[in-house]
């Protein structure tokens, strides 16, 4: 390097930024004519924002937050169409700062640095603040996650970041310790309903060029399944086919027409999948079967693995049903051995007659608490050593070990049980197993203490 390249004054630092014109709170600019309703719909302020009002109302963390009092980092985290992107925008022009918006699906390491330098200079020279929305945090990995860590600590950038998965499963410990985690919830019916009024009424919406059935209001409601956006989206597509057939009316078969499924919130990958599996567990636990084919249905619809929820049924007959019905296990691991071989859709029938069977079997978890009951004497250090008369004497110099000798054969005796022992000397007397008095597990009750009495000469 020449000496007097040492003095060069890099062009980007030559001089600071110009200043920026102080930004007084603004709405959001207005879609173009042409975008699509759900985008043209999208709320400007917080009053017409609908739902989340656990969130919204009057002192709660994310209207303070808007209205510029509590300046802190964000984690969204609900299902679809909740208004996650809409909350994260009033944030920024509510208040007047900068706003940059970044997709996990396509921005790496090297975009995410390239934002906080530049709100760094930004909040150096103009005293800007840069909010920093990223859309499906989820998505981005340990490092790219890491990138942002120092910028949220010193605020550098105000993160608002979205996600229909459980933060708890998807972002790094370090981030949801510096960011305030809120959970959006589905829209209710009645959130819904006002959506598509105000998109039939507004000029920024259909502007009053139609009319909508109850019927329709009803069906699109129920399509929407608490998603905003799906509802904004059934509803431009039934005004535009209505609006093909010259017609003033959005009826119920014009709906039907253009939106013939409705969504289902799920994700193989998220919370949702963690969730419908519980709900689904426990609905057959609790002897719920219409619950359970519910669930079963969703995870179904969804494209879940089948082989999953086989696996499933599987453990849950020896968890949960046990010794009550010991055909449940049978029935379970035939239902999973069916859809190994014939495959989806038909092996929503051996799925379903399984979770039938499960659901309606009486129910005991005597098996489970047995053998973990056992496991912990076991980690606990309480194992001793076989009893002698117990051992393998099939070896050369077994029987001068004292191994086998004294060993009673129980086929030697009528009823096929004899006094001895059998666990080591620490744990004469543990019970393990105890039946209930569900299912075919009754007589196992009556019996299994006669035969603890005759092993153990009690009697």
């Amino acid at each position: 390097m020449e000496q007097d390249e040492l003095f060069t004054v890099n062009p980007d630092l030559a001089a600071p930024p110009e200043p920026a014109e102080p930004r007084a709170p603004a709405q959001p600019p207005p879609a173009p004519p042409g975008s699509p309703l759900a985008v043209r719909m999208r709320p400007r302020t917080l009053g017409e924002v609908v739902g989340q009002q656990h969130l919204l109302g009057e002192g709660a963390p994310l209207r303070r937050l808007v209205e510029g009092a509590a300046p802190a980092s964000v984690l969204l985290y609900g299902p679809p169409g909740t208004g996650k992107t809409t909350l994260a925008n009033l944030v920024s022009t509510a208040t007047g700062r900068r706003f940059v918006a970044l997709s996990a699906l396509s921005a790496g390491v090297k975009e995410v640095r390239g934002v906080i330098e530049e709100a760094r200079r930004r909040r150096r020279y103009n005293a800007e603040d840069t909010v920093l929305f990223i859309d499906e945090v989820h998505r981005f990995s340990k490092t790219q996650q890491d990138a942002l860590l120092g910028a949220v600590e010193d605020r550098t950038v105000l993160l608002v970041a979205a996600t229909t998965e459980n933060p708890s499963f998807s972002v790094v410990s370090p981030l949801l310790s510096r960011s305030l985690v809120l959970q959006l919830r589905p829209l209710t019916d009645d959130d819904i309903r006002d959506l598509i009024a105000r998109a039939l009424t507004e000029e920024r919406g259909l502007g009053g060029e139609f009319e909508l059935s109850d019927e329709a209001m009803a069906h699109l409601v129920r399509l929407a399944s608490g998603d905003a956006r799906r509802a904004l989206t059934a509803l431009e597509a039934a005004a535009d086919a209505a609006k093909a057939t010259g017609s003033a009316v959005i009826e119920l078969a014009t709906v039907e027409s253009t939106v013939d499924k409705a969504a289902v919130r799920y994700d193989r990958d998220g919370d949702q999948h963690y969730d419908v599996i519980s709900a689904f567990i426990k609905s057959i636990r609790g002897s719920d079967v219409d619950a359970a084919l519910h669930y079963l249905a969703r995870m179904i619809e969804a494209g879940e693995d089948p082989r999953f929820v086989a696996r499933r049924l599987v453990v849950h007959a020896s968890e949960d049903i046990g010794m009550a019905d010991p055909t449940a296990l049978q029935a379970a691991v035939a239902a999973a051995h069916a859809v190994q071989f014939i495959g989806m859709p038909e092996g929503r029938l051996a799925l379903a007659q399984a979770t039938v069977h499960l659901a309606t079997a009486p129910k005991s978890n005597a098996v489970i608490a047995g053998i973990d009951a056992a496991l912990a004497d076991v980690r606990a250090g309480g194992v001793g050593t076989v009893p002698p008369h117990l051992r393998d004497g099939h070896y050369a110099g077994a029987a001068q070990l004292g191994n086998a000798q004294g060993y009673r054969y129980p086929h030697d005796v009528t009823e096929g049980v004899l006094t001895q022992q059998y666990p080591p000397d620490e744990l004469v007397g543990r019970d393990y197993y105890n039946p209930t008095s569900r299912g075919a597990e009754r007589t196992l009750a009556e019996r299994v203490p006669k035969l603890r009495r005759t092993v153990r000469g009690d009697g």
